[in-house]
């Protein structure tokens, strides 16, 4: 404790990392209040959602290549302090247009340039860490800045759909804007290292090759390193049907909670916030109890539990609507799925090359939204035809079986050992 309480005590630091905060709780509330406005003009709606939903991530796979290559080539800070402005302004344009427009097509453009601008934020807040604090302090401080975002993104969510609920998606998209300028004026005072000058010229020449590789070389060599190590190969499986079945139930179970406890935001929001405080315990007794178990069973297990839980939930919420037991499921469900993730991510750790993490990861980040993306949409139309509960009930289920038989299977293959 006594290193944090120094580290915070560094100005630098200290200013970046209360930027973070600030600019944190800004993109969950601009989640939020975007739920909350899709909401009141089309209540119940999952296509609308998943349209919503669908301009957020689309930049991921547009511009995030491309803003990972302009961002070592760029001032980092002054490429922080312009995304917070431009993402202040855009927000603010948000109220303008719902008040003058019926139309959610100029929201889904401001949407999509907001996050289209966010891709190149995010990078440059992981990389500057290293250009303001003394490398023997470097390890502690990432933890930190780890450790609080998580925190603090699972508070955002709770206080958020209180906002939203209470000021209305309008009210929600002001103090948003809000709190991207402060992050600016905040981002204004961190005073960066010095770098060593490099000229326009020789930058270009050192970043002209490996731009057009990251680009499309290295996503290709990643996906063939992908498919030929049977571990990755089955970790990126897993991932997909994680993310595949998230986006499945993503949408369905916000307009699922709203109908079933009749509020467009503030109940949704505490739930996330529970679930977030899950993820945060799983993570932590994984991390304490579980390096004596295989990962591969503890992936299996967890899909097994997982997919109970949300079934589960659903019977609670679809016959007995409480927040409590709602809330208490939801935190079990994070503790759940946790120990899939924090295995998942270490399995391919241990199994990677150094010289191929990068592009395995890149490979990955596709695959992941690739299903998120499809299976959203594909799980939002069903909904609107068969029921919001029954698509929940059948992702739990189909989680659960999927669980089970791979754990017979490994189960089998032991025994045969």
């Amino acid at each position: 404790m006594a290193r944090v309480r120094e580290l915070l005590k560094d100005k630098n630091f200290f200013l970046l990392w209360f930027a973070q905060i600030v600019s944190n709780f800004g993109d969950r509330l601009n989640q939020m209040a975007l739920i909350g406005l899709i909401y009141l003009r089309t209540p119940g709606s999952t296509i609308e959602l998943a349209k919503l939903l669908s301009f957020t991530i689309i930049p991921v796979f547009i511009v995030g290549p491309i803003a990972g290559i302009c961002v070592d080539r760029w001032d980092r800070k002054a490429t922080m302090i312009a995304c917070d402005i431009i993402r202040g302004v855009l927000v603010l344009l948000i109220p303008i247009v719902i008040k003058y427009s019926t139309s959610m097509v100029p929201v889904y453009i401001i949407v999509f340039v907001i996050f289209s601008v966010t891709r190149f934020f995010v990078p440059s807040k992981m990389s500057i860490i290293p250009d303001i604090v003394h490398k023997d302090n470097l390890l502690l401080a990432n933890s930190l800045s780890s450790t609080t975002m998580m925190i603090a993104t699972i508070i955002s969510f709770g206080f958020s759909g209180i906002i939203v609920a209470a000021l209305g998606p309008q009210g929600g998209f002001y103090i948003d804007s809000a709190s991207y300028f402060i992050s600016a004026i905040l981002l204004f005072f961190v005073a960066v290292k010095l770098k060593e000058d490099i000229t326009v010229q020789n930058a270009t020449v050192k970043i002209k090759g490996p731009a057009r590789k990251t680009i499309i070389g290295d996503i290709k060599e990643g996906l063939v390193y992908l498919r030929g190590h049977e571990d990755i190969r089955m970790v990126a499986n897993t991932m997909f049907l994680l993310m595949a079945g998230v986006g499945s139930i993503y949408i369905v179970i916000i307009v699922f909670i709203q109908e079933a406890l009749g509020s467009s935001t503030q109940h949704l929001g505490l739930l996330v916030m529970f679930l977030g405080i899950g993820l945060f315990l799983g993570s932590i007794l994984y991390g304490k109890f579980g390096s004596r178990f295989s990962k591969r069973k503890v992936i299996n297990f967890g899909l097994l539990t997982a997919g109970l839980t949300i079934v589960v939930f659903t019977a609670c919420l679809k016959f007995i609507p409480s927040f409590f037991i709602a809330g208490a499921l939801s935190t079990v469900l994070g503790i759940f799925s946790a120990p899939i993730i924090v295995s998942s991510n270490t399995l391919l750790h241990e199994v990677m090359h150094d010289d191929m993490r990068g592009r395995v990861f890149s490979s990955l980040e596709i695959i992941m939204h690739a299903g998120f993306l499809l299976f959203m949409f594909l799980a939002s139309v069903t909904a609107e035809k068969i029921g919001r509960d029954w698509v929940l009930a059948a992702m739990g289920f189909l989680f659960s079986v999927i669980g089970m038989v791979k754990l017979i299977r490994l189960r089998k293959e032991s025994n045969k050992d």
